[in-house]
């Protein structure tokens, strides 16, 4: 998901340790600020760097092509460059052309805002009228992250507006009610799912009873173009491109609520929208979600699902065709992405904070390499609680993992079939529900905080960190 915004449902969570770190609602605030700490390094000449201008970054699977980053940092983390105050939401932030895309909620108006990515100051902002509620009490913000191409930022809300805007001024080109247009109704957790910029055409996951399950648009218009599929409803994954025997194709994870649960793969030619196949995986029970992206490489896509269903390796035959190769009950990612990496999977297996884990899989053969808790302890109001992870997400750069721990934590990791290895780790702040992928763009970390800060006293922040060498 976008994101994914979704934890376990409250009746069946775990409360763990420490009291000061019970989840809260988080309040809208009044005004957002930024605080501005020291300029970043300057970039290595010889630094390779890249736009993030969608979820999960440039190639669409949490992979960056940077290079000169800071091999290492203190316990105190990397340099603090700027951080601004944010209200409720579960985005990521995009970055292209110099600017940063940030979605959050402030009262009863969801706000799309432009900042400088260096500085953290406001270049423009958008905003709209908003009523929606987590049925599950989580939050009530925003949880897809903004595309930005073509001088444009195309944005979904939580209740299934669709807007694009100009780039340089945040004036909207057009705008889209989803939920008038198509019947679609309101699932377990909103809209989570982040819109996709392919062969020309702004595909959005539609989940409406009857279909279609995705829809295209012309991005500069907002013209419908195609629509697919009939059967699944939305789920908390985006869809993400690939090329499969030398053909572009779109691969979506469908499958939200429904009775009984339903939800699965699709395949499908983005220029025509026309589905090749399908491939059902969903839970049998009824409160559960398919949040995890799908993940391709070498003619394969990987699917996976928690709520004790597992993942799936799935081959694509040369006619684009999907047939089964393996699956297994002992990787079940909840809301995050795996990193398909030499052969081998990488990703934090487990429905819950305390049953998560850090596990390896053979792509070939589905069997689980090692599995490892990574843990520590850590010292709260005079306390020394053993923490860990949890549900983290991954980048995959320049030959290492960066991992974002659900409390957290920062962490650097070579992650190989050998085993794991911890290189440096920060506490970055002490705040719960840190479920929002990591983004690093021209060796600038971002990273948001969605509850208050039981370390610091701070509330939720959007974060810029100077990785660069």
């Amino acid at each position: 998901m976008t994101a994914r915004p979704h934890g376990t449902l409250p009746f069946m969570r775990r409360r763990h340790f420490l009291a000061s770190l019970a989840a809260t609602s988080l309040r809208a605030q009044d005004t957002a600020a930024t605080t501005r700490h020291r300029a970043p390094r300057a970039l290595n000449p010889a630094a390779r760097t890249s736009d993030w201008p969608n979820f999960l970054g440039p190639t669409h699977n949490g992979f960056s092509p940077e290079t000169h980053l800071a091999k290492s940092f203190p316990a105190s983390g990397p340099p603090l460059v700027w951080e601004r105050t944010k209200g409720t939401g579960y985005s990521s932030p995009s970055l292209a052309k110099g600017k940063l895309v940030f979605l959050h909620r402030l009262g009863n108006r969801e706000i799309v805002e432009c900042l400088h990515p260096e500085t953290g100051a406001l270049l423009w902002s958008f905003d709209y009228p908003t009523q929606f509620e987590d049925r599950y009490g989580y939050n009530n913000g925003p949880r897809s992250s903004a595309v930005i191409a073509n001088g444009l930022v195309h944005t979904l809300s939580a209740e299934s507006l669709l807007h694009t805007l100009h780039l340089d001024s945040g004036k909207p080109a057009w705008k889209l009610d989803l939920r008038a247009s198509f019947g679609v109704k309101q699932d377990f957790f909103g809209v989570a799912t982040t819109p996709l910029l392919e062969s020309g055409k702004l595909i959005v996951q539609i989940g409406a009873p009857g279909g279609p399950t995705l829809a295209a648009f012309d991005p500069a218009s907002g013209k419908p173009l195609w629509r697919a599929g009939n059967d699944w409803g939305p789920s908390y994954a985006s869809p993400i491109p690939a090329t499969v025997h030398g053909k572009r194709r779109v691969f979506l994870f469908a499958g939200g609520e429904s009775q009984p649960p339903t939800g699965g793969l699709l395949m499908l030619d983005p220029v025509t929208g026309a589905i090749d196949a399908t491939f059902p995986w969903r839970s049998r029970s009824y409160e559960s979600v398919n949040a995890s992206c799908p993940v391709i490489a070498d003619n394969q896509v990987f699917i996976s699902a928690s709520y004790r269903t597992g993942g799936a390796m799935l081959a694509i035959t040369p006619d684009l065709k999907l047939k089964p190769l393996w699956t297994t009950p002992d990787f079940g990612l909840h809301f995050n992405t795996p990193i398909w990496h030499n052969g081998h999977l990488y990703g934090f297996d487990g429905r819950n904070e305390p049953d998560a884990s850090l596990a390896c899989l053979d792509a070939k053969t589905g069997k689980v390499v090692w599995r490892h808790t990574p843990e520590w302890k850590e010292s709260i109001n005079g306390r020394e609680q053993l923490l860990s992870t949890y549900r983290g997400n991954l980048i995959h750069v320049n030959g290492r993992f960066l991992a974002l721990g659900e409390l957290g934590h920062l962490l650097w990791m070579d992650l190989t079939p050998a085993g794991y290895k911890e290189s440096s780790r920060a506490w970055l702040f002490a705040a719960r529900e840190t479920w929002s992928p990591p983004v690093l763009s021209r060796g600038l970390l971002y990273i948001v905080q969605h509850t208050r800060d039981a370390l610091h006293a701070k509330g939720p922040r959007l974060l810029c960190y100077d990785l660069r060498a």
